[in-house]
């Protein structure tokens, strides 16, 4: 029997954070999951216990604080169990930089995606999620998905968009899209994006570079025939996108246009220009406006 899969779920009692529990619905997530909820009481600059041999009370508002997490966290588990009944769920908190200690339990528990809001700013007064997500992204060294809930019927179709360049980065992407468990009728766009290059005067360099570009097309092709056998494989819908297009925007512009319920995108790569062009996980988990799932490769 496969291990079952392990998720984290970064928790604060915002509204973005309430959404990212009903996200899970639309996640494709097996029956058999253990799922941690952690609650950050943020500590940004630790305070001393004591000052001049006088207790300040810093140690009193920690454990009160420590305290209020717990109880957002054991909410937020309720809530999850609600929902998948048969999930081992754990509830926990913790004091101190949230995107550190998130990034620092998921690799404790080795898990296999970490949940967490776009936004979100913290019953506890502090902020917690936002640039947290980004810290999170950038240091896990895991799977993130950046959930940002949808008002849908829950026997809406669920459409996943799939960032594909032909990289390590984005195969994973399909690997963990093939690996969840979707229901019948969901569907799944391919993206790719070709960006227009500029015209070149030296007749010889701009031949080379047109060879180049067929090459590279007719790669991406045959990468995208593989996928899309993949996905139809698991029982989704597929269409395909191809544009000559900064792959960023287009995905930004295409979840919008086609409704997708979520990105799927490797952590590394997206083309030959992403050096150029910036990353496009990072850029995409920024500016969506659905929810973002940055995919590492597998650890195996």
């Amino acid at each position: 029997m496969p291990n079952k899969m392990k998720i984290l779920i970064a928790y604060d009692g915002s509204r973005d954070a309430d959404a990212a529990l009903l996200d899970l619905q639309r996640a494709g997530l097996p029956r058999h999951v253990t799922a941690h909820v952690l609650s950050v009481q943020a500590e940004w600059l630790p305070a001393p216990a004591s000052y001049g041999g006088v207790e300040t009370g810093f140690t009193k508002y920690v454990q009160q604080g420590e305290q209020e997490a717990l109880a957002l966290a054991r909410q937020a588990r309720a809530t999850v169990k609600a929902t998948f009944p048969e999930w081992e769920v754990h509830a926990e908190a913790a004091t101190g930089s949230p995107g550190r200690l998130i990034a620092q339990r998921a690799q404790e528990l080795d898990v296999d995606l970490i949940v967490v809001g776009a936004q979100g700013h913290s019953t506890l007064g502090r902020i917690f999620l936002g640039s947290v997500s980004q810290k999170v992204l950038h240091t896990a060294h895991r799977s993130v998905r950046i959930a940002r809930g949808r008002l849908e019927e829950p026997k809406t179709t669920i459409r996943l968009l799939v960032g594909i360049d032909g990289s390590p980065g984005s195969a994973a992407a399909i690997k963990a899209i093939t690996q969840r468990h979707w229901p019948a009728h969901s569907e799944a766009r391919i993206v790719n994006g070709f960006p227009i290059l500029p015209s070149l005067g030296n007749e010889m360099t701009a031949a080379t570079w047109a060879e180049w570009i067929a090459e590279e097309k007719a790669r991406i092709d045959a990468v995208i025939e593989k996928a899309s056998g993949s996905l139809r494989g698991v029982g989704l819908t597929v269409s395909v996108n191809k544009s000559e297009e900064d792959a960023r925007q287009l995905l930004l512009n295409e979840a919008e246009r086609w409704g997708a319920d979520c990105i799927f995108v490797g952590a590394q790569g997206l083309g030959a220009f992403e050096r150029l062009l910036g990353s496009v996980s990072s850029f995409v988990a920024t500016h969506a406006h659905c929810s973002v799932e940055i995919v590492q490769e597998s650890k195996e």
